[in-house]
């Protein structure tokens, strides 16, 4: 098991929405944390399990105070709110000002979101919300630890030349350099578009081919559907059946695509650390009926 962040290098794409899709999806047990610097939005959008709204104190907030302290990874549960549906979230930062608190804990967090997967007594994936990153964001600091870092891009030529820069410069920054589509570095730098079901295909294709082209070591490794209905239904504003909807079958794929290709790999790791666990049941969309949270 592992960390995956996701992020963006410009504008609203939909890294939250794709982040909370996704692990709604995942398939094994997942701990979606809000790690955007600039603050979260599941306490503004989202219900609580217990009906209520999310408690914007218990989270990235509260949990730095632990981290200055050294963090173990199980700590991270005393921290964690399960939302209507199931779904445990890590609620990020109220605003942007809040992130001095965590000055300098960045990697530790990471630290402690990679190894949650090695956990002996409640292991999970992360899903890490990193929001929209630059050269100076310190939510940067997380990838060093991460399996894959996705960055959520449209289909805009700007859009995705942004994304193939920004993915060049993540690679020399965590690589040491850009590489080749044959010499892919650790942390997997991919590429998850936000596309209509009808062009998608082809789209990822002609994105995939020019980041390769560019030697950025990035690679498109799925698509999700552009689907604002479906997108409403999972944060609570729409009602409908959510596992219906393209957004949710869409973030199936990638999710069953991701696990796939390396999901063995992850498992195996966990399991040399760890006694055997029972089986989490991943989050069923239709359990959510719509009220998982979800933002820009």
């Amino acid at each position: 098991m592992a960390l995956i962040a996701l992020a963006a290098d410009k504008g609203s794409p939909g890294v939250t929405t794709a982040a909370v899709a996704l692990s709604a999806v995942w398939p094994r047990r997942v701990l979606l944390a809000e790690a955007d610097p600039a603050g979260g939005d599941l306490v503004y959008r989202s219900a609580a399990a217990h009906g209520g709204p999310l408690n914007p104190n218990t989270g990235m907030l509260s949990i730095a105070a632990t981290a200055r302290r050294g963090l173990v990874p199980d700590q991270l549960w005393d921290h964690v709110q399960p939302l209507s549906g199931g779904l445990e979230v890590l609620v990020g930062l109220g605003i942007a000002e809040q992130a001095a608190g965590l000055a300098g804990l960045w990697p530790t967090l990471g630290h402690a979101f990679h190894s949650l997967a090695d956990s002996p007594h409640a292991a999970a994936d992360v899903i890490a919300d990193c929001g929209r990153i630059s050269g100076d964001t310190p939510a940067v600091e997380l990838f060093p630890h991460a399996a894959l870092v996705l960055l959520v891009s449209r289909t805009e030529p700007e859009a995705i030349a942004r994304v193939r820069d920004r993915a060049a410069a993540l690679a020399g920054k965590l690589h040491g350099g850009s590489r080749g589509a044959a010499s892919l570095g650790t942390p997997m730098i991919g590429v998850v578009l936000i596309a209509d079901t009808g062009t998608a295909g082809k789209l990822a294709s002609q994105v995939n081919d020019m980041l390769v082209h560019a030697q950025t070591g990035a690679r498109v490794v799925g698509t999700i559907a552009d689907d604002p209905a479906g997108a409403d239904q999972l944060a609570g504003r729409r009602r409908g059946r959510l596992d219906k909807s393209l957004l949710i079958r869409s973030a199936r794929k990638v999710a069953a695509d991701l696990y796939q290709q390396y999901g063995a790999a992850w498992a195996a790791s966990a399991q040399a650390n760890q006694a055997p666990q029972a089986h989490h049941a991943p989050h069923a969309p239709g359990q959510m009926q719509g009220h998982a949270g979800a933002g820009a």
